[in-house]
């Protein structure tokens, strides 16, 4: 997987570029970028960090991500999900921020192994596995854990649903996510996390 690179400039000088990403993020018309011209500008940004010219995909705010998520079309999430870097720029980030996002309160008691399937491919598949246990929250690709329940869903979706850009219960009622094992666990899982909900009137 390609991780987000982290920034090692001074702390000063990435909350600074954060805070120019945040509102280059904020500027964009969204709607009027077809998915082909989406991708490009993320695409772009994600070289720009890569090559450490000082702009950094991992410094954009949570906030700023849901609310991109949230003006994006079906389209362009999908694109994202059809273009193999993104997809995995996408999907690291994000199960990064879960535990970033975590609220060991709300799962004091609460022991579970969650193993995540992206279909990728006609008979392939991305993996990931969160565990939840002794009040942390870690999730990697390391599948060496037994699942109590495991989740099926596209990428698309998945990054709806984490961005609180989807109602969680009723993905599962039409069928767009798909659940074996233990199904309380699934149903449960985004009551664990702080998501910062949608901003309004953007």
């Amino acid at each position: 997987m390609l991780p987000w690179r982290r920034s090692s400039r001074p702390p000063s000088a990435a909350a600074a570029a954060g805070q120019e990403l945040n509102a280059f993020a904020r500027r964009l018309e969204l709607a009027k970028l077809n998915p082909e011209q989406f991708v490009q500008v993320l695409e772009t940004l994600h070289m720009l960090g890569t090559a450490g010219a000082g702009i950094e995909l991992s410094s954009m705010s949570t906030q700023v991500l849901v609310d991109i998520v949230g003006n994006s079309s079906r389209e362009q999430l999908k694109a994202i999900a059809d273009h193999p870097e993104l997809r995995a720029v996408f999907l690291d980030e994000i199960f990064r921020r879960m535990s970033e996002h975590f609220l060991p309160d709300r799962a004091r008691y609460v022991n579970v192994v969650v193993s995540w399937r992206f279909p990728s491919g006609e008979a392939d598949y991305d993996r990931f596995q969160t565990v939840i246990e002794d009040g942390l929250c870690v999730s990697s690709t390391d599948l060496s854990r037994t699942p109590d329940t495991t989740i099926t869903l596209s990428v698309d979706d998945f990054i709806r649903m984490t961005t609180g850009n989807a109602t969680v219960a009723t993905m599962f009622v039409t069928g767009r996510v798909k659940v074996k094992g233990e199904y309380a666990p699934a149903v449960r899982l985004s009551s664990y996390f702080d998501i910062p909900k949608p901003s309004e009137g953007l």
